[in-house]
């Protein structure tokens, strides 16, 4: 820590103290002599400073001056060294560049020393070799002498000393033989060279192999077109195998390519002599695994799925061939183990590529890939279930890929339809049209008789349904084309699949009529939704009669159902259209509760509202039936609406004048439904007439007896009765005249005894 500074004190400092001292205060007894003290000691301490100061400047000075004589003394001696360090520096940069030129001299010598060393060596490195060669020769002496000589009786015909000869070889030791380099010349090279030529042929093998099966199969395909009889016979099967024994290509050896196994038969013939054919069938297996696992890269990608196939197809076809040729030299089941290693990897390698594939045209390629690959395979005794099995997990992801594709075009298709009946003017447009849709026959035949131009009953979205349902399967039956197994489980995933996806067009059909309030619309909805309820009826007919003649299994489609319920729902929607309509119309009605009279004519907006509803009901292009539920829903409704009237909380109070208006409008309607033919929709007011007449009867009291209530009054509810008492009485108690106050208060005694009497029961 540094030291501590002395306080540094001006004589300005010092005056201006000076000055605030008082030596004698006139208020103190004794004088202010302390205040002096610090003031002079102040004083003192600068006095020392500057002296102090005055000390160092006098040293500086005097150093100065003395180091000043110094320089002056040596400069001389400092000039004459620097000289001579530049000289020393001179002759350094000479004994480098001498150094250096020694050092290339040197270099140079040494060059020429190191050639001479290397050829030497590489003489050496010779004579080894050619020692090396002289004594193979040498120890290969014996047997090419005695397979000269073999060679010389052969052509002069002496074949009983050739093949004492022979037993000259076969009489060496086997281990001896192994030994010599003859059998490390003769033996050795030729199979790895061979291994590596079919390596390299193995993919052209595999291509020549698919191209002949596919021809085959078109070839098969054509006659079966041909031969009825032929429909349900598959490639592979008797009838084709034996056709195809007429024609059978030779993929080994062929104008194209010759494979030539006389080198691997050589090798093997020579180790079975030497009886270490154990030995080069474990190097074989060997090489061969090594091979394999050459074939398919990782990962794999999907343009080179057939080059794959292809490698694969070729190098089982040589392990055939190798099998059924070679004797014991190849097992079977060395071979199923190369073949069940392979496909586990194969099958493995198309599941990564294609796991977050939603192509369903990829999905089709390698399914074409795989099912070429598979067929050829089986044709030469391979087991194929395990590739059959993955094809057919393939096949369901692609119908999972298939369903969502079709249900968003069956979501526009519903979406963007006019709701208009489909017209046709030509006779091949009606053709057309007629060939897509599935309809029952007798519909069928009357809209072939049909004078063109006209109307057809469906609107365009039933069609254009109709014929993306055609593509589907169409797209379905083309992946699965060519697998002949687990028809069962097709049949079970194809009734699955048309449910999902009419299920999507029920539930888009039931999002178009729940958001469409037009009644021609509706109408048009609900005869395209019966039509959907036949096409899947006939749809499931029609597949299950294709599946049965290719031995398939029951096609079933349960989404007719679905179709019906939603018919339902658009039926109910053209009631809550004429319901939202009606409304208006009572709207409009200006009923006098209280009237002083009663009216002698029904009201106006009644005459309008049975026009309206004539005419719009007997309008909609749909079935009488479903006219019919119109009418019954309408007329019910009406009836509700004038019930409310009576016994609701929109009429505070009423009297039996406005009572009888409400039954002449009432009569009215029913004289109307009567002359338009709808005489049984009547029914629909009995409650109302029930509950009327319980008042104005004045049978209140015979309501109140259960065996008189249930015999005469059935539909009349208790809550209601009272309610409509109620209004009565209220009306009748603000009056001012007694005899309407008398009623009205009857009227409340009635309401009260039916209330106590009832009093669980809701309305």
């Amino acid at each position: 820590m540094p030291p501590r500074r002395r306080p540094q004190f001006t004589q300005e400092n010092i005056d201006q103290q000076l000055q605030q001292i008082h030596l004698l205060d006139q208020a103190s007894s004794s004088e202010n002599l302390e205040q002096l003290g610090p003031i002079i000691k102040q004083i003192h301490t600068n006095r020392q400073q500057e002296a102090y100061l005055r000390t160092v400047h006098a040293l500086i000075e005097s150093k100065d001056a003395e180091i000043e004589t110094i320089c002056s003394d040596n400069y001389q001696d400092f000039i004459s060294s620097v000289s001579t360090l530049f000289s020393i520096k001179s002759y350094t940069t000479n004994l480098r560049d001498k150094i250096s030129t020694l050092d290339a001299s040197v270099s140079q010598v040494g060059r020429g020393l190191v050639e001479k060393k290397k050829a030497l060596l590489q003489s050496k490195k010779t004579a080894a070799n050619l020692d090396e060669t002289i004594d193979a020769l040498q120890a290969c002496l014996r047997v090419l002498d005695v397979v000269n000589r073999v060679g010389e009786m052969i052509k002069e015909r002496k074949y009983w000393s050739a093949l004492r000869s022979l037993e000259d070889i076969e009489s060496m030791p086997p281990t001896s033989l192994s030994q010599t380099p003859c059998f490390s010349i003769c033996c050795h090279p030729c199979r790895p060279c061979w291994l590596l030529d079919i390596r390299n042929v193995s993919a052209q093998i595999g291509q020549l192999a698919l191209e002949a099966m596919e021809l085959r199969t078109r070839r098969w395909r054509s006659r079966r077109e041909k031969d009825p009889m032929l429909k349900l016979s598959r490639v592979g099967s008797a009838a084709e195998a034996i056709t195809n024994e007429k024609t059978e290509y030779n993929v080994l050896d062929n104008e194209q390519l010759q494979v030539d196994f006389k080198p691997l038969y050589e090798c093997i013939h020579i180790y079975g002599a030497l009886e270490s054919l154990d030995e080069i069938r474990r190097s074989y297996q060997a090489d061969r695994k090594a091979q394999s696992d050459l074939i398919i890269p990782e990962p794999l990608p999907l343009s080179s799925l057939s080059s794959v196939t292809q490698e694969i197809v070729g190098y089982f076809i040589i392990e055939t061939h190798v099998l059924n040729t070679t004797g014991n030299f190849r097992s079977e089941r060395e071979v199923e183990d190369l073949w069940d290693a392979l496909m586990k990897r194969l099958r493995n390698a198309v599941e990564d590529v294609l796991k977050n594939e939603g192509d369903s045209d990829t999905f089709l390629r390698v399914k074409e890939a795989l099912l070429g690959f598979v067929m050829t395979l089986e044709s030469y005794s391979f087991a194929t279930n395990n590739l059959h099995t993955f094809i057919l997990q393939l096949f369901e992801r692609y119908v999972g890929i298939l369903e969502k594709s079709f249900a968003k075009r069956f979501d526009s298709i519903v979406s963007q339809d006019d709701c208009l009946s489909m017209y046709v003017e030509k006779a091949s447009e009606r053709d057309s049209v007629l060939d897509t849709v599935w309809l029952v026959r007798t519909e069928r035949d009357e809209l072939f008789k049909s004078t063109l131009p006209f109307n057809l009953p469906w609107s365009q979205s039933f069609y254009l349904c109709c014929q993306d349902i055609r593509n589907f399967v169409q797209n379905f039956y083309q992946f699965i084309e060519g697998v002949s197994q687990h028809h069962r489980d097709i049949d079970d995933l194809l009734s699955k699949s048309l449910d999902t996806i009419l299920g999507s067009i029920s539930e888009s059909i039931a999002r178009r009529a729940q958001s469409t309030s037009n009644l021609s619309q509706i109408a048009q909805i609900v005869t395209n939704l019966e039509h959907f309820e036949i096409a899947c009826s006939e749809l499931e007919r029609t597949l299950t009669n294709i599946r049965s003649s290719q031995r398939g299994g029951t096609i079933r489609v349960k989404a007719a159902t679905s179709f019906a319920s939603t018919r339902s729902v658009a039926l109910g929607r053209v009631t809550e259209s004429i319901n939202s309509k009606l409304d208006d119309f009572f709207g409009l009605s200006e009923y006098d509760w209280t009237p002083k009279a009663r009216e002698d004519a029904p009201s106006m907006y009644l005459y309008e509202l049975v026009n309206w509803l004539t005419t719009v009901v007997d309008s909609l292009v749909i079935k009488d039936a479903y006219k019919e539920v119109a009418y019954r829903g309408a007329v019910a409704y009406i009836a509700d609406c004038f019930m409310d009237f009576l016994t609701g909380r929109t009429v505070p109070m009423m009297n039996e004048n406005a009572i009888a208006n409400v039954l002449l409008d009432v009569d009215f309607l029913e004289e109307e439904l009567k002359r338009s033919g709808h005489s049984d929709l009547n029914s629909a007011f009995g409650e109302l007439r029930s509950t009327v007449s319980v008042v104005t009867s004045d049978a209140i009291t015979s309501y109140l007896v259960a065996s008189i209530r249930q015999a005469s009054y059935p539909l009349v509810k208790p809550k209601k009765l009272q309610t409509l008492l109620e209004k009565l009485a209220r009306h009748g108690l603000e009056c001012k005249d007694a005899a309407s106050r008398e009623r009205g208060e009857k009227r409340r005694k009635e309401a009260d005894a039916v209330g106590r009497l009832f009093p669980g029961e809701g309305r």
